[in-house]
């Protein structure tokens, strides 16, 4: 047996509580992962608190969408028992059970060897958060050195891994957050706004990384230079969809409009991601770690947003 967290319903976060369930087996083409420590994210608290009602979902289920461990059992994969691993998305949490846990069988294809020596709980910070601005940064704005990036909602974990590979790579960030008490924290960008949002006629940037969602993003793409692309990559403003949107009025001449969905990792961009982290001395942040036996109070904290950046959780 093992230690987990289940949900079959709207599970508020001080009602999460760890359970005994059977430990998983591995099978062809997924493995067993002896879980170390996860990162959580706002994707967790919508699961709790809504999307466990759809269909889709497989309930009852154990949530988590990353994790950072060792092989316990390798299966049929190209995996060596104790091997260092990180594993996210692929339907973690949703389609099958996820990371509150000290186990989870996993499909070897979401599952990559992590290429270096950080601490767990360090490590736990890098899966979700660092592919998904990775991807965004790279893939999708296709950013380079010198360029001036915006990152709109930047005073959270995806913000703060945004801005340090911005600046690793030498590019001038402009971070915003709509809260005075969180100006502090946007203290190392190269220049800080208070977000009423409307910043177009205030500043103009060459690439743009919305995370507020489409809240902003008509605003967003006025704020960026003829030739310049947004990234619609975060919906931390609570709007999930634009009515009424039109591509040819919305979206000012010559500026490209994209979006960073994170299902789809790969081991070379996993290599690429660690290999940048080494060359540059970076080092993955996270605001507060809990042991496991405090879920319920790591949920709260992750529904409050008030921790300041990621939260992690060691086993």
């Amino acid at each position: 047996m093992m230690r987990a967290v289940r949900i079959d319903g709207v599970t508020k976060a001080e009602d999460v509580r760890i359970t005994d369930v059977p430990i998983p087996a591995a099978s062809p083409g997924w493995v067993l992962v002896r879980i170390r420590a996860f990162g959580m994210n706002h994707s967790e608290k919508i699961l709790r608190l809504e999307e466990i009602e759809e269909d889709y979902i497989e309930k009852p289920v154990i949530p988590g969408i990353e994790c950072v461990g060792e092989i316990e059992d390798p299966s049929d994969s190209t995996f060596s028992k104790g091997d260092r691993v990180m594993a996210m998305m692929g339907g973690m949490g949703r389609s099958f059970d996820g990371s509150y846990a000290e186990y989870a069988a996993l499909p070897t294809h979401h599952v990559f060897k992590a290429d270096c020596e950080m601490p767990w709980e360090e490590l736990a910070a890098v899966p979700e958060t660092y592919l998904t601005a990775w991807g965004s940064l790279f893939e999708c704005l296709q950013l380079k050195k010198g360029e001036t990036l915006l990152i709109r909602g930047a005073t959270c974990a995806l913000g703060y891994a945004a801005m340090d590979i911005a600046e690793a790579l030498g590019c001038r960030v402009v971070a915003t957050t709509h809260k005075e008490s969180k100006m502090a924290l946007l203290e190392e960008a190269d220049e800080a706004l208070m977000d009423d949002g409307k910043l177009s006629g205030r500043i103009q940037v060459d690439k743009a990384l919305d995370l507020v969602g489409p809240r902003s993003l008509l605003d967003t793409l006025r704020c960026v230079r003829k030739g310049g692309i947004v990234c619609d990559t975060g919906i931390l403003g609570g709007i999930y969809s634009l009515d009424g949107f039109d591509p040819i009025k919305d979206i000012p001449n010559g500026v490209y409009l994209t979006g960073y969905f994170s299902n789809y990792p790969t081991q070379e961009t996993v290599d690429s991601i660690f290999a940048f982290m080494k060359e540059h001395d970076l080092h993955p942040r996270y605001a507060r770690c809990f042991p496991f036996s405090e879920i319920t109070q790591a949920c709260i904290a992750l529904d409050g947003g008030k921790a300041g950046g990621k939260i992690v959780v060691r086993l």
